[in-house]
């Protein structure tokens, strides 16, 4: 996969950003999709943060009759627990990882990178930041579930990696259950990970953006 485009935001302009938020977008979005939320997080004026909106390539989706879409990858039918393309998947993963050596090469220190995602891109920061060779500071999935909750390879460098996952109890199109047993499956792996539900669809909701924007200035304080 070639560097992904990405929308850039910067919570601050008089100084170089000292942290990075790399966010991915769900099925059939684009980077765009999550820009707007940088002001409704209403992070302290102090913090320097660069989010990072990555744009997925558009490939052609099983589930939607092949219809080539803005896609992290191939999703193969529609059954509770689904079946995805995970070679794609883990070369998305990969394009992360891409992103994470540029902001460290552009100064900022992994320990201060949170990754997270949307659905799709909810099971792309999952792989990408378990096997991430450098630390991270965190990962959020929003509505999304963990695919290769079986084959990922986790590195030691984020076996302690913080995880937030958050879900809408009325997601018609990834059930809750599936956020439900992304944390089991990562406190199967060691993890602590902290669950957050909402009444609300597969979508995200004000409760949800203060609860992520409280989250953000913890593990990035």
């Amino acid at each position: 996969m070639s560097r992904l485009p990405a929308i850039v935001r910067e919570t601050r302009k008089d100084v170089p950003a000292d942290a990075a938020v790399i966010w991915l977008h769900g099925l059939g979005a684009d980077g765009h999709d999550f820009a707007p939320i940088v002001p409704e997080l209403r992070l302290p004026a102090q913090m320097a943060v660069r989010f990072i909106f990555p744009h997925a390539p558009s490939i052609p989706v099983t589930i939607n009759q092949g219809y080539v879409m803005p896609a992290w990858y191939d999703i193969r039918d529609m059954s509770v627990d689904r079946r995805v393309d995970d070679v794609q998947l883990r070369a998305s993963a990969s394009a992360v990882h891409e992103i994470i050596e540029e902001q460290m090469a552009a100064g900022i220190d992994s320990r201060r990178i949170v990754l997270g995602g949307f659905s799709q891109g909810g099971a792309v920061v999952l792989e990408a930041g378990l096997s991430c060779p450098h630390p991270l500071a965190g990962i959020m999935s929003l509505s999304s579930y963990f695919p290769t909750a079986d084959t990922v390879s986790v590195n030691p460098a984020n076996q302690s990696l913080p995880v937030r996952v958050f879900h809408g109890t009325d997601d018609p199109v990834v059930n809750e259950s599936l956020g439900k047993q992304t944390v089991a499956a990562l406190e199967q792996k060691g993890y602590k990970p902290v669950y957050s539900s909402y009444p609300m669809q597969h979508s995200v909701c004000l409760e949800e953006i203060r609860d992520i924007s409280a989250w953000l200035q913890d593990v990035l304080q």
